[in-house]
C-alpha cells in the first residue's frame, strides 16, 4: 500500500488531509495568472502545503484506506502509522519524496520543510486547462533622421528664416510621434484585455467529464461502548484545576478526563474509564498501590 497515492486522491476533493502523528497536506486556491514577460496565463490551481502541527487523527484518510483496500479501520491505521514511522526515520539523514505531492526535508532546525511538486493541480475546475502563451505585440521602434540644412552659398541668405520653420517642423513631428506610441501602446493594451477576457470566458465555460471518477468513501463509524465505570482520581472546586490534573495524568500515561460534576458542585476528573468492572476493579487496585491511595470507582450508568 503507497499512503501517498491515498493522500493524493483525497486532495482532490478535500481542503485538508491529515496523516496522523505527522502533520496535515493542506490546498489553497489560487486564482488565474497573466505573466506580462512571459506573455503566458496559467489557470486556477489548488497549491499544496504542509502544516506539522495537524496532527490529530479526524479518521478521513484511515476511512477512505479501510474502503478502497477492504480491510479494517484497526489495519488501516496501523498501516498509516509504519508509514510514518519509515518517512520519520529516512528524513533523519535525507529528503523524502512523496509521490506527486513533493519533497519533505528537515532544515538546521531539524524542522520539517516541504517543496510542493507543481505538475500537479489538484483543482477539479481547472481539468483539461494547460497554460497559454499567446505571441508578443511587435513596438515600432524606427526612427527619424533629423533634417539636415544645405551649406550652398545660395542658401546662406536664408538661414534665419530656414532655422525658424526647421525648428517649428521638428516640434510638430516630436509631437506627432509621442501621440502615436500612446495611440500604439494604448492599442497594445485593449489587444491584451480583450486575449485576457476571451482565455477568461473560455474558463467559465468549459465542462469537464471524468471517465474515471474517484470511489465513493462509506465511512463505516465504530460506535465506541459505553464506559460506566471511572477510577476517580480527585474533585477540584474550580475547572481550572481540574483540567491541570487531567493534563499531568495524561502526561505519565493515564487516559484522564472530566467525567462530569457531582451533587456538591465539584468537577470530577478519572484517571481512566473502562467498560468492564472488573478490568475498571482491577485498575483501581494498581492505582492504589503504585500512584494515589486516594483512588475510588465511580459507576455512572
Amino acid at each position: 500500500m503507497t499512503l501517498a497515492t491515498y493522500i493524493n486522491d483525497l486532495l482532490y476533493r478535500y481542503d485538508c488531509v491529515i496523516v496522523p502523528d505527522f502533520g496535515g497536506f493542506v490546498t489553497n486556491r489560487i486564482g488565474a495568472k497573466l505573466n506580462n514577460y512571459t506573455h503566458t496565463f496559467t489557470p486556477p490551481k489548488k497549491q499544496i502545503t504542509f502544516n506539522k502541527l495537524l496532527k490529530h487523527n479526524d479518521g478521513l484518510l484511515a476511512n477512505y484506506i479501510a474502503s478502497a483496500e477492504n480491510i479494517s479501520f484497526e489495519k488501516a491505521s496501523t498501516a498509516i502509522s509504519l508509514a510514518v514511522i519509515k518517512w520519520q526515520n529516512e528524513l533523519q539523514s535525507k529528503s523524502v519524496k512523496i509521490d506527486k505531492l513533493g519533497v519533505l526535508s528537515l532544515n538546521e532546525e531539524r524542522q520539517i520543510i516541504f517543496e510542493p511538486t507543481s505538475s500537479v493541480n489538484y483543482l477539479t475546475e481547472s481539468f483539461g486547462l494547460s497554460t497559454v502563451v499567446s505571441s508578443a505585440i511587435s513596438r515600432n521602434t524606427e526612427q527619424v533622421k533629423p533634417l539636415i540644412p544645405s551649406t550652398s552659398e545660395e542658401q546662406k541668405k536664408g538661414i534665419p528664416a530656414f532655422i525658424k520653420y526647421a525648428a517649428t517642423a521638428a516640434i510638430l513631428l516630436t509631437l506627432s510621434l509621442s501621440g502615436y506610441n500612446r495611440y500604439q501602446e494604448n492599442k497594445q493594451k485593449e489587444a491584451l484585455a480583450v486575449q485576457e477576457k476571451a482565455i477568461q470566458k473560455k474558463i467559465q465555460s468549459a465542462t469537464f467529464v471524468i471517465s474515471n471518477p474517484l470511489p465513493t468513501i462509506n465511512l463505516n463509524v465504530i460506535k465506541e461502548k459505553s464506559k460506566p465505570f471511572h477510577v476517580i482520581a480527585g474533585a477540584f472546586q474550580f475547572t481550572e484545576n481540574a483540567e491541570k490534573k487531567v493534563a499531568q495524568l495524561k502526561a505519565i500515561g493515564f487516559n484522564a478526563k472530566v467525567v462530569g460534576i457531582n451533587k456538591w458542585g465539584l468537577t470530577q476528573v478519572a484517571f481512566n474509564s473502562y467498560s468492564d468492572r472488573n478490568e475498571a476493579t482491577n485498575n483501581l487496585y494498581k492505582i492504589r498501590k503504585t500512584v494515589s491511595n486516594d483512588a475510588w470507582l465511580l459507576i455512572k450508568e
